[in-house]
């Protein structure tokens, strides 16, 4: 990456991304939608608090009801790919009930949506603006994002055919199932070439590859399929001298040896399905951890219990060196007093030394 005069924001989490002796530990909090719904002023006071965390957070900035995001709205829509997603809860991510190739026979006809002009849930930006944007924010020092909408390699798969129909396509060798991989991957290295050309420092992906207590297909099956995909799309932005962002939800130990030799820089994993010792095992000092930290437990603990949660993960995963990151995400099940909590902690670990 070329030098520039980075902000200190920035220039740290790069120090932390590559192991240069950061002088913080970035963490952040997530505010769902309908966590602002819910609970309005009293969260907007709460984040006020902790400036820090939200430094550009600003009183009267939120719309609490305002969902843009068609798959956080309440009933049905059919995204690019022909998958109809279905919400029973405003403000939070749907599923999809209805999958385009869930018959064999459409897949000769079905036609990939082209991610120049079509996003998933709308169209695609104008790319000479976003041109334009990556250039103000590279002059003010600061990493230009790029990204692939969530669930764009594994999980469209199954959006495609059906979760059931996939395991089975997988357990039968189904011959298909390569074509539509393919495709898919096709589509996904057009969008990552696009980022790259308009100068983007870091490309978000995100694949929610296991369950809650282990993968859905066995690693043989993942190396088999979707270990090349991986290794093609990271190995894309690694060439062009960016890093690689992954977010995986659920149990993925098996295969993180499989993501680090495909090229990925961060790792957003959980704790409650990978623990934390299976994460020290695999992760610390080999990739630049961003623990999600546990959203099952946060609707349901006490403030203390939270704040040893936290501590103890920093305590474990820690390194002078770099390495770690903490996140929280807050559904409209965790009380205020709980939210107040992981911020309250959070700053306060952002300077550990160990």
């Amino acid at each position: 990456m070329e030098p520039r005069n980075w902000t200190r924001e920035a220039e740290n989490f790069l120090k932390v991304v590559d192991f240069r002796y950061p002088e913080w530990i970035p963490c952040s909090v997530g505010i769902l939608p309908a966590t602002w719904r819910k609970y309005r002023e009293a969260l907007e006071e709460i984040l006020l608090r902790y400036p820090r965390l939200f430094p550009n957070f600003k009183k009267g900035s939120i719309d609490y009801d305002a969902v843009y995001d068609p798959g956080y709205k309440k009933g049905r829509f059919t995204d690019s790919w022909g998958c109809v997603w279905e919400n029973i809860e405003e403000g939070m991510e749907g599923i999809v009930v209805e999958h385009p190739l869930e018959d064999w026979d459409a897949l000769g006809t079905y036609k990939v949506p082209d991610p120049l002009v079509q996003w998933d849930r709308g169209p695609a930006p104008d790319w000479e603006k976003m041109r334009e944007h990556f250039a103000r924010i590279k002059a003010e020092g600061n990493l230009a994002w790029g990204g692939l909408p969530h669930g764009a390699m594994y999980m469209r798969i199954y959006y495609l055919r059906g979760f059931e129909n996939f395991m089975i396509d997988i357990a039968t060798g189904e011959p298909r199932l390569q074509r539509l991989i393919d495709m898919v991957l096709e589509h996904n290295l057009r969008f990552i070439r696009k980022w790259i050309e308009i100068g983007a420092d870091i490309i978000n992906f995100g694949d929610d590859l296991g369950t809650q207590k282990s993968l859905p297909i066995s690693p043989r099956h993942f190396r088999r399929y979707f270990t090349p995909c991986y290794k093609k799309m990271f190995g894309m932005v690694r060439e062009a001298g960016a890093y690689v962002y992954l977010h995986s939800d659920g149990h993925i130990l098996e295969i993180m040896d499989d993501l680090i030799e495909a090229g990925i820089h961060i790792i957003n994993i959980q704790i409650r399905a990978n623990t934390l010792e299976g994460i020290e095992r695999t992760c610390k000092g080999r990739v630049t951890i961003n623990l999600d930290l546990d959203r099952q437990l946060f609707p349901f603990a006490t403030p203390e219990e939270i704040k040893r949660h936290i501590w103890e993960a920093v305590e474990t995963l820690f390194m002078p060196e770099g390495g770690l990151m903490l996140e929280a995400e807050c559904e409209p099940d965790v009380p205020l007093e709980n939210i107040e909590a992981i911020c309250q902690t959070l700053e306060e670990v952002m300077d550990y030394k160990g």
